[in-house]
């Protein structure tokens, strides 16, 4: 078996240049052939052809609004149920006609004399305007609201005087006091002044280290309930 399978791949390749040029797959050694007809023929079910005809139109007579009541119908003698919905329903007990829009007026309310409170109502209310076409309004004395806020306007525009204790301004530069100058620091003053290390995010940090808390600690009557492997997974031997 070795050696027939030594043989098969120790054959030479074909030389696929030597083959004619197939610009398709779907070529042969020549062009196909060209086709009039349509490649694919479409077959309709019953009910696609149903669907494809045109809708019909009925056109019905118009009847005559007026028609001949038959014979039967003018013997018919109505019943009691049929008298009482012909009959036209009566208004309401508290129905009173429409109103007429122009109500006539009485002689009192033609004849009576309006007095002075209703004509100083019926005039129009005067609304100021700044067009000089319109009519001026009376300009509002401001003696009373002037001579109000005096007292107020002069109290605020004083100024404030300074406080008795007040020393001024200091000067930016002071003097030194001896004692400042000869202070020794502490061992918690140089500790502070010492800037801060930086480290990274887990700089310095070993996962495998454990707690003395944690090794101290003592498991509850919980924690080894579920500790446990459930008895459904426990192998009975």
């Amino acid at each position: 078996m070795a050696s027939l399978r030594t043989q098969k791949l120790a054959q030479p390749k074909l030389n696929r240049l030597r083959s004619p040029d197939r610009r398709s797959v779907y070529w042969l050694d020549k062009l196909p052939s060209e086709k009039t007809e349509p490649t694919t023929k479409v077959e309709l079910t019953p009910r696609w052809l149903e669907l494809c005809r045109s809708k019909k139109f009925y056109t019905e007579v118009t009847r005559s609004p007026i028609w001949e009541v038959s014979e039967w119908a003018l013997r018919v003698i109505p019943s009691q149920r049929l008298c009482s919905l012909a009959r036209p329903r009566a208004p309401a007990a508290g129905w009173e006609p429409d109103r007429p829009l122009l109500a006539p007026l009485n002689r009192a309310t033609q004849t009576a004399v309006a007095t002075t409170r209703i004509c100083h109502l019926a005039q129009p209310k005067r609304r100021p305007t700044t067009d000089d076409s319109g009519p001026k309004t009376r300009p509002v004395s401001m003696k009373h609201s002037s001579s109000k806020a005096s007292a107020h306007i002069e109290l605020l525009s004083t100024p404030k005087q300074d406080h008795s204790k007040c020393g001024g301004e200091r000067s930016p530069c002071w003097p030194v006091s001896r004692a400042a100058r000869s202070c020794k620091a502490s061992l918690r003053l140089l500790e502070l002044s010492v800037p801060k290390e930086r480290k990274g995010l887990f700089e310095g940090y070993d996962p495998y280290i454990v707690s003395r808390a944690a090794r101290s600690a003592s498991a509850s009557s919980r924690i080894q309930e579920l500790s446990l492997p459930l008895p459904r997974k426990c192998s009975s031997k």
